[in-house]
């Protein structure tokens, strides 16, 4: 009889749970649909506005007063110098704090400190770390709005996202892979150069990847420290002034309300953006890709 009514119940309650399952289903599809159709409708907007206005004379000319020779060759140059300051230093501060937490701090209080701080580092508003910058590097040591400067503050911003991102690729790594290079006479330093890091580095690059995303896309720390927007030669040392994509799209914007053109073109820069950031990732995704088939 309770064989019986143990049936009976699970078919009352089969219909209901596959109708919830389908019902939970659509609305995971309809999420997903609904981030795709907003995406692909402000893609469509921004290359539509960019359209007539995306050309070479646009690529390799400086910002000007006029609308139809004004060009972003300063603000392509200045994102380029700035990526190549961000992109080493947290890749070696990074990467080293997080070996250094990993491999050589026991677990205790003062490793939690660490790692607490960290984490409450990576959410915080990215106007704290430009005002951190116009402190520090512009006030306090004079550098005035240069690239070093800007790439100092950005490295900052990120920092955590990397040492966070690099911690947990450490973590993966499988225990028995130290044990047996310490079983082979290797010095600590030694299991982790040989064996560690490099399987570890596919998951670093990709912390790396989102790290760089975020930088090259934040406005809001180089305004703080003062970076312009108009008529800024392109940079030839670390020490020159210097404007961003995400720079020069924020003052376009601003200034489209008096001057309609200035709206298509922050279209274009941004489509340009858009193709450098996706440059960016491509490159690092094939550089993960290949130490990943390696080891």
């Amino acid at each position: 009889m309770a064989e019986y009514i143990d049936h009976e119940l699970v078919h009352k309650r089969l219909p209901r749970r596959i109708a919830l399952n389908k019902t939970v289903r659509g609305l995971f599809l309809a999420s997903t649909l609904s981030g795709l159709i907003v995406l692909a409708v402000l893609l469509f907007d921004v290359i539509r506005d960019s359209w007539g206005w995306l050309d070479w004379q646009f690529l390799t000319s400086v910002t000007s007063f006029s609308p139809e020779q004004a060009g972003i060759i300063g603000a392509i140059s200045g994102t380029l110098w700035l990526m190549m300051i961000v992109g080493p230093l947290t890749m070696i501060l990074g990467v080293a704090t997080a070996v250094y937490l990993e491999e050589y701090v026991k677990e205790g209080r003062v490793r939690t400190f660490f790692e607490t701080n960290i984490s409450n580092l990576a959410g915080v508003p990215s106007i704290v770390f430009g005002l951190l910058g116009l402190t520090v590097f512009v006030r306090m040591l004079g550098m005035g709005s240069v690239v070093l400067a800007g790439g100092l503050t950005m490295s900052l911003l990120v920092l955590p996202i990397v040492i966070v991102a690099s911690q947990e690729a450490l973590r993966a790594v499988p225990s028995y892979l130290r044990e047996a290079s310490f079983g082979m006479g290797a010095t600590r330093w030694q299991a982790i150069r040989t064996v560690v890091l490099p399987a570890a580095l596919p998951n670093i690059l990709t912390g790396m990847i989102l790290a760089m995303s975020r930088a090259i896309g934040e406005t809001a720390p180089l305004i703080a420290i003062g970076i312009p927007a108009l008529l800024i030669p392109l940079p030839g040392s670390l020490f020159d002034s210097f404007t961003v994509l995400p720079v020069q799209i924020y003052y376009w914007t601003i200034d489209a309300a008096l001057t309609a053109e200035y709206a298509y073109m922050a279209a274009a820069t941004i489509v340009v953006l858009l193709v450098i950031m996706f440059l960016l990732n491509a490159t690092a995704i094939f550089i993960r890709n290949k130490f990943q088939q390696r080891f």
